[in-house]
């Protein structure tokens, strides 16, 4: 496989790692490098994970295609639905959802590098070398993830009040078009 079909597919799944590090930059209020870096690393480094584990997978299990849609739908629901609750909640000593809370950031990292795997199995069964798609696509997406923030970030300051709301619906949507993708 070449270096183009191996980038396309690369930014093709870091969509989603995109649109959820923008939505992540969009609740955090004083953003640092650390911060994006963290998400960004997250992001990229389960992207270029879950392709390896496809394609080992590919090699004794065909089966994963079958419900892994349903699998980031959930995944995403609950974590959008959990910032729409929260953002909702009249306590002002609530904890809030943020994207630099290792567990929200590894609920998002699977949630969003479902598709990854898929790729993987996907080129176990066609016997293509995984080593360079998967490095490919890990830093194609950290580096959009990385990106994302920062955008995210200039954007929330325009939008600040009930941002969390706007966020949790964008994965909610994220996790919907992934599913309605998959049954169509």
């Amino acid at each position: 496989m070449g270096i183009i079909p191996v980038v396309l597919i690369a930014f093709g799944v870091a969509m989603d790692a995109f649109a959820v590090s923008i939505t992540g930059g969009l609740t955090i209020k004083s953003l640092k490098i650390g911060d994006a870096l963290k998400i960004a690393l997250f992001l990229g480094s389960f992207q270029g994970i879950m392709p390896l584990l496809g394609w080992f997978a590919g090699l004794s299990f065909r089966g994963i295609s079958a419900y892994d849609h349903w699998v980031a739908f959930g995944l995403l629901a609950a974590v959008g639905a959990k910032m729409i609750y929260e953002s909702l909640r009249a306590d002002l000593s609530r904890k809030e959802t943020t994207p630099l809370n290792t567990r929200v950031l590894v609920v998002l990292s699977l949630a969003t590098s479902i598709d990854a795997l898929a790729v993987g199995l996907s080129l176990s069964l066609l016997g293509v070398s995984i080593v360079l798609p998967a490095i490919v696509i890990g830093v194609v997406t950290f580096l959009l993830s990385f990106l994302g923030v920062y955008l995210g970030n200039s954007l929330g300051h325009y939008f600040r009040r009930r941002i969390e709301i706007v966020g949790g619906l964008v994965l909610i949507c994220i996790g919907a078009r992934m599913l309605i993708e998959h049954l169509t």
